[in-house]
């Protein structure tokens, strides 16, 4: 006999839901700060003026966008113990699994990212750059003082965007038994033998719906903040 529907289970889903909350985030930053590095890494090779380094990193980046995420999860999960056992004799069977997750989440991410960077640094042009090292700033200084303020500019909607796409994209893992909101709530509709599915996916979507506003409205206000002295130039 069905159940018949009931509110008051996804506020009891919901507050069940929440605790796992601090998975969740976590394997986010740890996507975010390891997706950058290799981010970073591959936008250098694209700006590489041998033609096999950016051959490399565009072969990476094409990959990546065909390889569904579900399929790179498993690869990364299964192959990993497989390459370090074989290659290394180091059984890595046994270690937890929000590793496999933020690698998987990572080669994914920084492959946007990588093209957000780039996007950002062609909208600028090399002119300022060349502009700011001819007033005698060094490079290093050329880049920190002009080149990343501006560029933060142009790539906040598109990382905004990346952001809210790596949280969604989070919601797999599940799929290798790590227990995060996605998790705790499929264990919710275990224990209760399949009951109050509905209820509790909704309590879902509901977090994850409000996580998303949350970030939309966190980038617009950082994107009107920096995008200040950018109008007033323009209008200048």
């Amino acid at each position: 006999m069905s159940r018949p529907f009931s509110p008051v289970q996804i506020y009891n889903s919901f507050l069940k839901i929440i605790p796992y909350a601090g998975t969740t985030f976590g394997v986010v930053l740890g996507t975010i700060i390891l997706g950058m590095a290799l981010a970073i890494l591959l936008f250098a090779q694209k700006q590489s003026k041998k033609r096999w380094v950016r051959a490399i990193a565009d072969g990476y980046i094409n990959i990546i966008r065909c390889t569904p995420s579900i399929v790179l999860l498993f690869i990364v999960y299964y192959g990993i113990p497989k390459i370090a056992l074989a290659a290394f004799d180091v059984n890595l069977n046994f270690s937890s699994k929000i590793i496999y997750v933020i690698i998987s989440l990572s080669l994914i991410y920084a492959a946007s990212l990588a093209e957000v960077i780039r996007s950002a640094y062609l909208a600028l042009g090399r002119a300022q750059y060349e502009a700011a090292l001819a007033i005698g700033l060094t490079p290093l200084q050329a880049v920190r003082r002009v080149m990343l303020p501006q560029g933060i500019v142009v790539a906040l909607p598109n990382l905004g965007n990346s952001l809210i796409s790596l949280f969604k994209e989070g919601s797999l893992a599940f799929t290798i038994g790590l227990i995060d909101m996605m998790g705790a709530g499929n264990l919710i509709i275990s224990r209760n033998y399949g009951a109050y599915s509905l209820e509790t996916y909704l309590a879902l979507a509901v977090i994850y719906w409000s996580l998303t506003l949350i970030i939309e409205q966190i980038f617009l206000k950082l994107e009107k903040h920096y995008s200040k002295g950018r109008r007033s130039l323009d209008a200048a």
